[in-house]
């Protein structure tokens, strides 16, 4: 697979989930490279970022329910704020 850009790459020292997780990373790449080609045909960055959360969450709710679900988005606000989903963070 080859994308031209990504949104997604970790910024130097900083690595996305887990190190260790190379299903998750390539997945990733894949969800890039559809984002990429979205932008190419002019979809606005916002409406693909509520998208892709709209899919996730759907997903999720499918996956595990409501509940299981909420819970674990009430995590995220400190990991927001902590800096998790911070690309421009460089970790040392």
């Amino acid at each position: 697979m080859t994308s031209i850009k990504t949104n997604f790459a970790p910024a130097a020292g900083q690595t996305l989930f887990d190190r260790d997780n190379g299903e998750r990373q390539l997945a990733l790449e894949y969800l890039a490279e559809a984002w990429n080609y979205a932008e190419e045909d002019g979809v606005q960055t916002a409406a693909l970022a509520h998208a892709s959360l709209f899919a996730a969450l759907a997903t999720f709710v499918k996956m595990h329910g409501d509940e299981a679900t909420a819970e674990l988005m009430e995590l995220l606000p400190d990991r927001i704020r902590t800096g998790e989903y911070n690309l421009e963070r460089v970790l040392q």
